[in-house]
């Protein structure tokens, strides 16, 4: 007995040491469950009673309405329309190959182009959505719905779609809608969109995008363990977009569409006195709906792959050489400078000697004895080739400029080109080389480097129809609230005032109206009884040909290798309101094909279906 006690007292101390051992790292197994509590609960309480909530409460944003488009009567152009979208909420997948399979099998979904697009959300939280597939119909609908246990994480999302009334009706000023580009999420001036938003690509839809965009709204929603939908707790309401007038009448715009059936080309309607735009066309078209829709590979490469560039706004982009609408500039300069007056004459032959090369008239007999009126009314190239000899090729770009050539004229839309106006500098400096006296002629007749929008040309016959006042062509009249309380008006804005003399603009104008109305003159196609018509033909050469190849049939030249063909125009002559400038892109003459179409638009403008015009 002894001896045990004795032996438990000699293995007390290592008993005791045993024991320490195991308080001291119960203790600290103790105090890290206190501590990871700690964290949990107090330090980090906050984030994941937030965490939680969210599986529990969802919070949903409301997209704001796009505010209309109108023409300049209030008559909608462009509206929404309901629509419904296939999302997923990541969060509440388990397995996405399985359901990338079964959205393959219901709804024939690339699984690639599934994982595509959430890649593309990587970063994204997870219990926001993800719209995989926009504007699916009924049938959609009804599968998922039909089959919404075995598709966890898929949610049916309505939202609003834009509606082009009439198709590809001037799509050009219109626009349409995309998806929000990576480039543009990181810049600031996209700062309150996100990922998937839908924004105004082209046109009006662009242009206008600050007064279209309305403020989206949300609600929080409770939704189960799958992600279900079982109650909203709270919504706040989007405010809808504003609603934009354009100053583009819509019967005008129509007719101007009917009318301008030509492969490519554009046409632009204004009123002289303010600038607005009246209607505005361009050949080739395409429907916005495409892409408000879901618009096919197919679909977009008969866009991107077609020859004559649909997707193109040639009215404020197409650069061609002006023709014989730019005579009236070398008149207007010549007229200023004193180099001409309205007696002075000089004699075409036909052809135009300078050293030892020939300029050719387009007429091959010649117009014989001509003064400025005459060679505007029949336009005759030789007497601008001695004009432009003596002004010489600074002077004519002097007086280019001035009109507003060379340089953009402000217009709303984006996108819009420059043009160019040659000079003895800009060629020294663009190609090393010195200016040509040949090259002088060209230009003086819109030929050569010499390069122009039609949006430029309108300007340009605008400025002699209202007397030198040269405005800001405008596209915008009035923005509104939904509810139709105006917001803002938008008034004409003069950019500049031309120094012409108002003999110089006088003269011009009866050559004009000369050019229209006179036995001889080239446009006499855009004649109207009763109205006086008064405006420019121009055929603007693709390809340089040679006198004895003039006389080929237009039907027998390779189309790319035509003319194109211009006409300008404004009316009544006195008191103006309405140019209308037409392009037909390898038209051929300018007076038998574009003036016929300015013709037939002016008249419906000035009242003769005995309907008003708000001007």
């Amino acid at each position: 007995m002894k001896k045990g006690i004795s032996l438990q007292k000699e293995n007390y101390p290592e008993l005791k040491q045993r024991i320490n051992i195991f308080l001291i790292l119960g203790g600290i197994f103790f105090a890290i469950i206190f501590l990871r509590l700690w964290y949990l609960q107090i330090a980090k309480g906050e984030y994941y009673q937030d965490l939680s909530e969210n599986n529990r409460i969802r919070v949903v944003k409301i997209p704001a309405p796009r505010g209309k488009i109108l023409d300049r009567r209030g008559r909608v152009l462009v509206e929404n329309r309901p629509a419904f979208s296939l999302s997923i909420i990541p969060e509440d997948i388990a397995d996405f190959k399985g359901l990338q399979l079964k959205l393959q099998g219901l709804l024939n979904m690339d699984p690639a182009a599934i994982a595509r697009t959430a890649a593309k959300y990587k970063g994204y939280p997870r219990f926001k959505s993800i719209k995989l597939k926009r504007d699916i119909d009924w049938e959609e609908v009804s599968l998922i719905e039909v089959n919404r246990l075995d598709l966890p994480g898929t949610i049916i999302e309505i939202e609003s779609r834009r509606n082009y009334l009439y198709g590809d009706f001037a799509c050009h000023l219109l626009g349409y809608l995309g998806e929000i580009t990576e480039k543009q999420l990181n810049s600031i001036k996209f700062a309150n969109y996100r990922r998937g938003d839908l924004l105004g690509v082209n046109g009006s839809e662009e242009a206008f995008e600050q007064y279209l965009r309305g403020k989206e709204g949300g609600c929080q929603v409770e939704v189960d363990s799958v992600g279900r939908e079982l109650r909203v707790l709270k919504e706040i309401e989007p405010t809808p977009g504003r609603n934009i007038l354009l100053t583009i009448d819509l019967e005008l715009q129509r007719l101007a569409e009917k009318v301008f059936d030509v492969k490519a080309g554009a046409l632009i309607a204004i009123n002289p006195q303010n600038g607005s735009i009246l209607a505005m066309v361009n050949r080739p078209a395409f429907n916005p709906n495409l892409f408000a829709n879901r618009m096919s590979q197919k679909q977009w490469n008969c866009l991107i792959k077609n020859p004559f560039r649909p997707l193109e706004n040639k009215a404020i982009q197409g650069q061609y050489p002006p023709g014989s609408t730019f005579k009236i500039i070398t008149a207007a300069a010549g007229l200023e400078e004193k180099i001409i007056d309205s007696s002075t004459k000089y004699f075409c032959s036909g052809t135009y000697h300078l050293g030892r090369h020939l300029f050719y008239d387009w007429k091959e007999e010649g117009h014989g004895i001509v003064d400025i009126h005459i060679a505007m009314v029949e336009s005759c190239d030789c007497f601008f080739y001695e004009l432009g000899r003596k002004l010489g090729v600074d002077k004519i770009a002097r007086y280019a400029k001035e009109f507003g050539l060379g340089k953009k004229t402000g217009f709303n839309l984006k996108g819009e080109m420059t043009g160019l106006v040659p000079s003895s500098v800009w060629k020294l400096k663009k190609k090393r080389e010195s200016w040509q006296t040949g090259e002088t002629l060209s230009v003086s007749i819109g030929q050569g480097f010499l390069l122009v929008t039609p949006i430029q040309i309108i300007s340009m016959i605008s400025t002699i129809a209202n007397g030198g006042k040269i405005y800001r062509p405008q596209i915008l009249k009035r923005i509104e609230t939904a509810e139709g309380i105006v917001v803002k008006e938008f008034s004409p804005i003069e950019r500049k005032r031309s120094h012409l003399s108002k003999e110089t603009i006088r003269l011009i104008k009866n050559a004009l109206k000369g050019a229209v109305n006179d036995r001889r003159a080239t446009g006499w196609r855009a004649r109207i009884k009763g109205i006086e018509v008064a405006g420019k033909t121009g055929t603007a050469q693709v390809v340089r040909v040679r006198r004895g190849e003039e006389k080929i049939d237009d039907d027998d030249i390779p189309y790319n290798r035509r003319d194109h063909a211009w006409f300008a125009a404004f009316a009544p002559k006195e008191e103006p309101r309405i140019a209308v400038v037409v392009l037909v892109e390898h038209g051929g003459h300018g007076g038998s094909t574009s003036a016929p179409i300015a013709r037939e638009v002016i008249a419906r403008y000035l009242n003769l279906d005995n309907k008003t015009h708000d001007d």
